[in-house]
């Protein structure tokens, strides 16, 4: 043996260059997955039924398992169970005041997860939804929020998610653009607090007519957002992949951010009050897989709600045929 050696520690790539040299797969829909546990009001925190983001409390396994159940279908990012996360929405079920600490164990878990697996490294996003209030809307209750309580409950649960390893931020399902520029000040606080430099990811919803809720159109969404100092810009949730195209077809024009794809498995039909999704995993990968095709700043894709383990097999499949045929 040498007298001298070194032990190289092999560093993870970062998520930014990870995307610069492949397509990344994200994981698919979080809510439907806890369902298949059958949960009752006492397997969450204090009885709260529904209260999702709780569960890293009262069953951290669960958690674990279906983080697992979509690596091993070969996703390559997580999105933590903190959609609901933000210090207004923690409010509401009495952990409001331990925001910081509440997403840090969150992202901590989906960081123990992806340590099972480093060949190709897998990334955790930390998912930040919508507070469910609308500060553009003169409505007396949903706009009622003072912006600066907006921001502060983002920016505590981005200091978290932060604290807790996640390796880019995701402002997602985002219905009105107010509030998403207050997110993306908010994650550049949290940044600048932690001294980590993560990629922020800034998500839109458009339904099928390409408009957000309060009627932003996709132009004045990406034009509003496009110069904050976002990485990727994308599109999830609300419709299926084919009502996606117009709008991608714009934002690949432009060729400026990096693009980001999660739509639903289809339009949700209404059947005896409860929203399902039937397009099926090949049904989305070949409209995912489109889109790979057609629009060379699409990098992301993934699925939301109605998605599962199976989707994201077809998609990662889609996605390994794509490789396979350039380096062929």
């Amino acid at each position: 043996m040498p007298e001298h050696f070194e032990i190289k520690l092999i560093e993870k790539e970062l998520f930014l260059d990870a995307l610069q040299n492949r397509i990344l797969l994200f994981d698919g829909a979080m809510g439907t997955e806890i369902q298949k546990h059958d949960p009752k009001p006492e397997d969450f925190p204090n009885n709260q039924d529904g209260f999702n983001d709780g569960l890293v409390i009262t069953h951290p396994e669960w958690i674990k398992e279906i983080h697992r159940s979509y690596l091993d279908a070969g996703a390559d990012c997580i999105e933590t169970n903190s959609f609901g996360s933000n210090k207004i929405k923690l409010d509401e079920y009495g952990f409001g005041d331990q925001t910081v600490d509440f997403n840090k164990k969150i992202a901590q878990l989906a960081f123990e997860v992806c340590e099972e697996y480093s060949d190709p490294p897998r990334y955790v996003i930390g998912s930040m939804g919508p507070t469910g209030f609308l500060p553009s809307s003169t409505d007396p209750d949903l706009g009622q929020k003072p912006l600066d309580e907006i921001q502060e409950a983002f920016e505590l649960q981005a200091e978290g998610l932060i604290l807790g390893g996640v390796d880019a931020l995701l402002i997602e399902t985002s219905q009105d653009i107010l509030e998403v520029k207050l997110v993306i000040e908010a994650c550049h606080n949290a940044i600048e607090k932690t001294g980590k430099k993560i990629p922020i990811i800034s998500n839109t919803t458009l339904d099928q007519y390409g408009k957000m809720l309060l009627g932003t159109n996709i132009q004045a969404a990406y034009t509003t957002v496009s110069d904050m100092g976002i990485d990727v810009f994308g599109l999830n949730c609300s419709t299926g992949p084919i009502e996606m195209n117009p709008s991608i077809q714009w934002l690949d024009e432009q060729n400026e951010h990096t693009l980001l794809v999660v739509p639903n498995a289809g339009m949700p039909e209404n059947q005896g009050g409860k929203a399902v999704y039937k397009m099926t995993p090949e049904k989305m990968s070949n409209a995912l897989g489109d889109f790979l095709d057609q629009y060379k700043k699409v990098r992301i894709i993934g699925g939301c709600c109605g998605t599962n383990p199976e989707h994201i097999k077809a998609l990662r499949k889609v996605i390994d045929e794509k490789a396979n045929s350039l380096k062929g």
